[in-house]
């Protein structure tokens, strides 16, 4: 094999590639898990399974992912579709997601002195 050819992605690859796209889109959307999992008639746990790889949708449950983020279901396969300025905004949006959850809960937690 020439050199900078890949090797086509093995099975795990390809989940973790899938789930990792769908977070990115499900960030760029702004949606949490509970609101893309209701658009796409799912579960939280399947997708929070999905997202970390460890499950793997049938066809019509893709269909429904994607349209859920307005993408092509091939969008959802794309290897290293995250570009440097794309993971700074996952990133941050991470960053921003627990600092209104820790206020969220230091708020909770002074309310009733906890």
């Amino acid at each position: 094999m020439g050199k900078g050819k890949k090797l086509p992605m093995n099975e795990h690859e390809l989940k973790a590639n899938l789930g990792k796209n769908i977070k990115f889109y499900r960030f760029r959307s702004q949606l949490s898990q509970a609101d893309l999992a209701e658009r796409a008639k799912i579960s939280i746990t399947f997708l929070s399974n999905i997202e970390r790889g460890n499950n793997y949708p049938q066809a019509g449950t893709l269909c429904n992912i994607a349209h859920a983020l307005n993408v092509e279901v091939y969008s959802l396969f794309k290897n290293e579709i995250t570009t440097n300025e794309e993971k700074s905004l996952i990133d941050n949006i991470s960053e921003d997601f627990s600092k209104h959850v820790n206020l969220a809960i230091e708020t909770v937690c002074k309310q009733y002195k906890v």
